[in-house]
Parts: structure tokens; sequence; C-alpha cells
């Protein structure tokens, strides 16, 4: 959703577009694999992407090179949410998990309580944290901390249209 957001508000987006918009996410997935190599050093892509957003999920924050300065938006959602969201994307692609549920909800919340006190000690890491859950009914004030905290120009009357509540089905009521 930030992605879309982001894109929608005028920002150039880095992404190789081989994962398209799908049932799980229509809004499209904003991905670039060569993200995902960045623990293996492969950071080659960098000189391409400076100026412009690129999606890094939590696990791969870590790897970013100490070079160069950083703006980042941390979605934040309910535990539960991701894993029933990721859960239904794994069964629509006829992929099973065989990891126990609690488990990986105790790992996930592990991993958030290092890696966010990380980030904010990181004196080339600039965070803001946004609730997507809050995103859905607030949309209008997070656009505009948003706008204030990249200080570019954006759109955000198109950014604000980008949250919609009709996708939002994996929410706790329904978890």
């Amino acid at each position: 959703m930030m992605m879309k957001m982001l894109a929608e508000g005028g920002l150039s987006v880095v992404t190789d577009e081989l994962r398209s918009a799908d049932d799980d996410n229509p809004n499209g997935y904003f991905e670039l694999e060569a993200v995902k190599r960045m623990s293996a050093g492969n950071v080659a892509w960098f000189a391409d992407a400076e100026g412009k957003v690129v999606k890094v999920i939590s696990a791969l924050l870590e790897y970013l090179p100490s070079k160069f300065s950083y703006k980042i938006i941390f979605m934040e959602r309910e535990i539960k949410e991701i894993l029933a969201s990721q859960l239904k994307m794994l069964t629509h692609r006829n992929e099973t998990s065989r990891a126990d549920e609690a488990e990986i909800e105790a790992q996930f919340r592990k991993h958030l309580e290092i890696v966010k006190p990380w980030l904010v000690r990181q004196p080339n890491m600039k965070i803001l944290f946004v609730s997507y859950n809050k995103m859905l009914s607030e949309a209008a004030p997070l656009c505009e901390k948003i706008l204030e905290f990249l200080g570019a120009p954006l759109d955000v009357s198109r950014m604000k249209a980008v949250p919609r509540r009709d996708l939002y089905r994996n929410r706790k009521d329904r978890v």
C-alpha cells in the first residue's frame, strides 16, 4: 500500500516488475529482486536508486550500505493480520507452510523488538513509523506526516485515494 501511495504521490519507484499485481495484492508488489541479495553484498544497483523509493523488508534493513542516508517509512501492521495474509497468499500459490503459526508470531515479535530500536540508533537513517491499520481510517493526516517527513512535493490527494477498506481483508476481526 505504501509503495503505491508514494508512486501515486509522484515519487520515482525502483521496481523490476517481476511480480505483478494479483488477487492477494491488487495494488502490486513494487519489489526489486536485487534487494533480496543485499545480504550477499549485492548492492551495485544502489547507484541507479539514489533519490528514489525502494521497498526493503525489515529483515534486510541492516544490509543497507552505511555510506548512504535513508528516509525509511516503516509500515507497522497487526502481526496476526500479517500472518493471515501470508498464509492466504501461500494457499493461493499452492505452497504450504509447515511452521507453527505461534512460533512464527513469536519470532516476528522478537525481530521487531530488535530491529526497531536498532533503526532509530542509526545515524544515517531517519525513520517514520506508520500504522497500516490507521492508514485505512486516517489517511489524510498520515499523508501530511509523510509529506513533511520526506520533504518532497507530493500529490497528497492521489496518495489518500490508495488505501481502500475493501482491500483490508485480513483484519483483526476476521483473523
